[in-house]
Order: structure tokens, then sequence, then C-alpha cells
């Protein structure tokens, strides 16, 4: 089973994304809505995959993602944004995430398939 975290400050995309890639049992799902929580749990163990929203109270995603890179700097990471500006993308792009997901999910089979494509299932 892959493991995968998911960090964004709103409940309903957590409960959202957690119920929808549970329901066919192929992944193991960890919710975070504190980034530095997350960080803590990244530090001790291995995910998959961690998706990871770009605007959070406590710190914002890129700067998590930064700290991430320090810590493993291979892991696999799909960024979740409401705002997909160009300068967001590639600020994103240069830290080396691996996919985008935009908020309101349009499809939720188009997040699936990023997330099978980003652990190569």
């Amino acid at each position: 089973m892959k493991k995968i975290a998911i960090i964004d400050d709103e409940t309903s995309i957590l409960d959202i994304l957690e119920r929808f890639l549970s329901r066919k049992n192929l992944f193991d799902i960890h919710t975070f809505e504190n980034p530095l929580t997350a960080l803590d749990s990244i530090q001790k163990n291995n995910y998959d995959l961690i998706l990871c929203d770009i605007m959070m109270p406590q710190m914002n995603g890129i700067e998590l993602v930064k700290k991430i890179r320090e810590i493993k700097p291979t892991q696999k990471i799909i960024m979740i944004t409401a705002f997909s500006t160009e300068d967001k993308m590639i600020e994103c792009d240069g830290i080396g995430v691996d996919d985008y997901l935009t908020k309101p999910f349009i499809s939720m089979r188009d997040v699936e398939n990023k997330v099978l494509d980003a652990i190569n299932l």
C-alpha cells in the first residue's frame, strides 16, 4: 500500500481527498491541517507522495516544500492551489514540484490519475 500525506488548511479538501483516494484501498492516507505538524511527520516517516496546498496560514506550501527538499530531496510532491498564477508555477518548478492540482477540483478522476502517475501505479 502506498503512503500519501495530504497537507491543506481546509478540512473539507482533506476530507474529500482522503475519502476519494481511500476508496480502492491502494493508499494509506495521512492528513495534516498544520504544515509544521506535517513536516515533523515527514521527517519521521517515508511517504510515497505528498499533496501540499500552497496557501496556508502557519507556513505557505512553497516554504514547506523547500524544507522537505532539504531533508528528502527526491520526495514526490504535487502542489494544490486555487491560484494558478504563472509566477507561482515558476516558483514551484524551481523547487522541483512534480505536478499541480487546481482547486476547485474539476474532476476527481484527474486527481486520481495525477496521483497514480506520480507514484507510478
